[in-house]
């Protein structure tokens, strides 16, 4: 699995937009001709995307 990196204030913004607490997760992927974002959680490893 790939190592997550801390999301920027966007990026944060639009986790908490999608109702995630964005403490708990980090960006795998920002896919932005997709308009999606690719997240891992810090403490479980779930994988998750949303779309932005």
């Amino acid at each position: 699995m790939k190592q997550g990196k801390r999301p920027t204030n966007a990026q944060k913004y639009q986790i908490k937009q999608a109702g995630l607490n964005p403490q708990n997760w980090l960006i795998v992927k920002n896919l932005k001709h997709e308009h999606r974002l690719q997240l891992v959680h810090r403490e479980t490893g779930r994988q998750r995307e949303i779309a932005v």
